[in-house]
């Protein structure tokens, strides 16, 4: 039997067009034969461990072969051949052995593309599904772009590539960011699940590692490694604190990562509405980090809170308390989760001269009396 030249040509296309190697396609046909023909020359069932049909990829043949044991008395022809019969196939035949023999049956190539379409059309489909869990599995935690493709109910569908969609869920979505079908925009593939229905994709807006790939992309010292982000933490598209730390006394990692004129830094926040980033030095010493990851506030100093692990309070002067409050207390709160210190805000009266009325408190005291 031939399926000619020109069918493996168009197979040949459709492993290029779907992104599969050709000869799991064939596979996959090769399968699709083999049931079509034992369904209808086999079809008890019995006998069907004894075909074996193969494809010629350059030619297009295909080659139908059915093993048969050779044995003196028969008794199952569906599995067994005498010797004198298998000697006119084989003359090398020998009793207990096997001959291959070559079918041809002149109906097969009919029956054969009947049932093999359906076959082949969910095996395709379930190879594609394989290839895209493979191909995205390893990419958790990675930035992708994606450009936004359609709203389905809480969820908004983004085409990652000609092939393949992922969910963005309203709780990953940047509050009142916008995303019209068309934009392109970056994202953090947070999960890939695989289903009945194939791979799912999940991707974030919101997720801190969004943001670190974002810097590393953006900032060459973060790449090379000289600059490590210790720990990050969001309000997505609001505000976001960063802590760095340098393996290079001669490198300014706030510095680095702001840019000139800033330019470095509103790259990163661009790509994610904007967003307010904090860019401050990591420390080892939990009081001088709570001190820098309250910025912009200025601290004036922080003292541990006795008998409460991991709780202190910062002390700042009035003008600086709404700063290092923030609005709805947020400063201080993305502060307490960068560092994992709970933390109090304590306000400072400033130091200033004694006056004349301190001086001489009694004797104004005395003539205030009068």
């Amino acid at each position: 039997m031939r399926l000619g030249r020109e069918f493996i040509e168009a197979l040949d296309m459709l492993a290029e067009e779907r992104g599969l190697d050709v000869s799991v396609i064939i596979s996959m046909l090769e399968s699709a034969l083999l049931s079509a023909y034992n369904r209808r020359y086999h079809p008890g069932g019995a006998a069907s461990g004894t075909t074996e049909i193969r494809i010629d990829h350059k030619t297009g043949d295909i080659i139908a072969r059915e093993t048969r044991k050779v044995v003196d008395k028969l008794n199952d022809p569906e599995k067994e051949i005498t010797l004198d019969d298998a000697m006119a196939i084989d003359g090398a035949a020998t009793l207990g052995g096997t001959v291959s023999i070559e079918r041809n049956p002149a109906d097969f190539g009919r029956i054969a593309a009947q049932t093999a379409r359906q076959i082949i059309s969910q095996r395709l489909r379930d190879e594609e599904r394989r290839v895209v869990y493979s191909a995205f599995a390893d990419k958790v935690g990675d930035m992708v772009s994606g450009i936004v493709f359609k709203a389905e109910g809480d969820q908004i569908i983004v085409r990652i590539n000609d092939k393949t969609d992922a969910i963005l869920p309203r709780r990953e979505r940047i509050q009142n960011e916008k995303y019209i079908p068309g934009s392109t925009m970056k994202f953090y593939v947070l999960d890939v699940k695989n289903n009945i229905h194939g791979p799912r994709i999940t991707v974030s807006r919101t997720h801190p590692g969004l943001l670190k790939r974002l810097m590393e992309l953006e900032i060459p010292e973060i790449q090379q490694g000289v600059i490590e982000i210790k720990n990050i933490v969001r309000d997505g598209g609001m505000r976001a604190k960063v802590s760095l730390v340098t393996l290079d006394p001669d490198v300014d990692p706030v510095g680095s990562c702001i840019g000139n004129g800033g330019i470095r830094i509103k790259a990163v926040s661009s790509a994610i509405r904007n967003e307010k980033i904090d860019v401050v030095v990591y420390s080892n010493d939990p009081l001088v980090y709570i001190k820098n990851a309250l910025s912009p506030a200025q601290v004036v100093r922080v003292e541990p809170v006795l008998d409460h692990e991991h709780e202190a309070t910062a002390y700042v002067y009035p003008d600086q308390s709404s700063l290092a409050i923030g609005k709805a207390g947020q400063n201080v709160r993305l502060a307490a989760k960068l560092t994992g210190w709970k933390i109090n805000i304590a306000t400072l009266e400033p130091e200033r001269m004694p006056t004349l009325k301190d001086i001489f408190h009694d004797v104004f005291t005395d003539d205030d009396k009068k």
